[in-house]
């Protein structure tokens, strides 16, 4: 895509984000950062319908980082419920703890402070920064990459990791401005998730149909590395799971012989008490016993 036509690229979508965001509650200036940072570690890898009620839940029992950082690790878990990889828990409150012993409880406006905290990366940090506090930052997640891609570069999907031509293109197409930077980087992302999406995208639909480089191309078919699918039947993901909802639902610790009734195949399932365990997901209490930590 020619510089000329960046500004034409950056006006569809941001006027298109102005009639159809969705109002999420981490969205919007009544939004706290600590709302913002709950949101972008519970969105990792979980859609959006799923994290509403936990968020919302979240937030009502810890509405800073402090009211988290008082709790036990146990709790964050248990809070957690059935959104998946709940190790997101864990770093989200060992966030909390670090949030206030260096920053006096309020979550860091700059980007190298929340790239410190337990747990948050480049593409946490980068989010969070932009949308708490409205910074200039390249916001790479999977639904903006897959419209760069698509829009920008002309092929299907992006790589499989992000790589520094990817992050050159982002680059050049970010607005200059931070405000509007901040809303662009929303708004590629929303639209990556509502019309360029990555099995059925609505091109009919799209507010840059005309300027994309893949559909100018004639869609051609993505022809990188195989694209990994979300397998859970028989996985040690979906072992994990069982283990975890029983530990969750239960008041103190639970025993061998619950865990092999929620999980008959005795190697995966000891593999996966072991994991569990190395993960600080579960406490051995005593012999044949686990628990939440504490």
């Amino acid at each position: 895509m020619d510089a000329a036509t960046v500004p034409a690229l950056h006006d569809a979508v941001l006027r298109w984000y102005d009639d159809h965001a969705r109002e999420l509650p981490w969205r919007g200036t009544a939004a706290s950062p600590w709302s913002v940072m709950v949101s972008e570690l519970m969105l990792q890898q979980t859609p959006v319908a799923r994290v509403l009620p936990v968020h919302a839940a979240w937030l009502e029992r810890w509405p800073t980082p402090a009211a988290l950082a008082e709790e036990s690790t146990g709790e964050a878990v248990r809070m957690w419920g059935r959104l998946g990889y709940p190790r997101r828990a864990l770093r989200l409150h060992a966030a909390a703890v670090a949030i206030v012993a260096r920053h006096d409880g309020e979550v860091p406006t700059s980007y190298d402070d929340l790239l410190a905290l337990p747990g948050v990366g480049d593409y946490t940090a980068s989010a969070i920064a932009s949308f708490a506090f409205g910074q200039r930052h390249v916001v790479l997640d999977t639904n903006v990459r897959r419209v760069l891609a698509r829009t920008v570069s002309g092929v299907e999907f992006p790589a499989t990791a992000v790589t520094r031509a990817e992050r050159d293109v982002a680059t050049s197409v970010l607005p200059d401005d931070e405000a509007t930077a901040a809303t662009w980087a929303v708004a590629t992302m929303e639209l990556g998730a509502l019309v360029c999406t990555a099995r059925q995208p609505s091109c009919d639909a799209c507010p840059v149909a005309d300027l994309c480089a893949w559909r100018g191309a004639g869609f051609p078919a993505y022809d990188g590395p195989p694209r990994r699918g979300q397998a859970w039947a028989g996985t040690d993901r979906q072992c994990r799971g069982r283990i975890m909802a029983l530990a969750r639902e239960t008041a103190s610790s639970i025993g061998a012989a619950q865990v092999e009734a929620a999980w008959p195949q005795a190697e995966q399932r000891e593999r996966c008490l072991a994991g569990l365990e190395a993960d600080g997901l579960l406490t051995q209490v005593t012999p044949g016993r686990w628990a939440l930590p504490g």
